[in-house]
């Protein structure tokens, strides 16, 4: 009888656990190469850190690459549990809980190549038209100026062709993903851009993890912790020497 008892116990503490502990996390993001991108390898830098220290924190996952405010939407909804490449802002918060930072973004501005341009606070940007991505955030002063002339698009590259074509005076972007995204446009492109020099800020990049998900906290806590483990042991280096940065 002992047998049989182990084999039924183990059996009612399996239909005991909930579903959602015996799933793969649902990750998401959009794509933002070099960080998140389905066809780089490991989904690009963002998402090899984050599935990698999602697996030390013994969470199993998958990636799915959908557009921004599809990911956003589905994080809200809990048809996702982890957005990838979350900058923070407030209104994020009701969607899913932000961890700590991970990486550091630098948002840079873009004019057309020969052209003076120069700026010291937001006000000098309001005679100008700005191409920015769609639901995204930047900056946070930045993001809550009404007063500043943006023009949403779909995506950089989208916004660095307005820019060359002088549809738009100005476009913004993480420089290191302008860098990335501007070797993949024609010479015609590149040769008409340049980046403005002082910078429009520096933003930290977060997991955002949906509210739906019973285990948003612990699942936090853990990447978190696992992160600084990473960054201890040397991993968290050599994944970055690995995609360049």
């Amino acid at each position: 009888m002992r047998p049989l008892l182990c084999v039924l116990g183990l059996a009612v503490s399996m239909l005991a656990t909930p579903s959602w502990a015996q799933q793969p996390l649902r990750l998401v993001a959009d794509r933002w190469p070099p960080f998140t991108d389905s066809g780089m390898p490991g989904g690009g830098l963002a998402t090899g850190i984050v599935t990698e220290a999602l697996a030390r924190a013994g969470y199993a996952s998958k990636f799915e690459e959908v557009p921004w405010a599809r990911a956003l939407m589905g994080v809200g909804e809990g048809r996702y549990d982890v957005l990838v490449n979350a900058w923070y802002n407030e209104a994020r918060t009701r969607l899913g809980q932000f961890s700590g930072p991970y990486l550091t973004n630098r948002i840079r501005l873009l004019k057309r190549q020969g052209e003076a341009f120069s700026y010291g606070k937001l006000p000098d940007l309001y005679p100008y038209s700005i191409a920015v991505v769609r639901d995204y955030a930047y900056a946070a002063d930045f993001d809550s100026d009404t007063r500043l002339n943006k023009v949403p698009v779909r995506n950089f590259p989208s916004a660095v062709r307005m820019l060359a074509a002088g549809r738009v005076d100005l476009a913004v972007e993480d420089e290191y993903v302008a860098r990335f995204n501007l070797r993949s446009e024609s010479a015609a492109v590149r040769n008409a851009v340049d980046f403005v020099e002082q910078p429009l800020g520096e933003n930290s990049l977060h997991i955002l993890v949906s509210l739906k998900h019973p285990q948003h906290q612990v699942i936090v806590e853990r990447f978190e912790q696992a992160i600084e483990a990473m960054k201890a042991d040397g991993s968290y280096a050599r994944l970055l020497k690995h995609y360049g940065l």
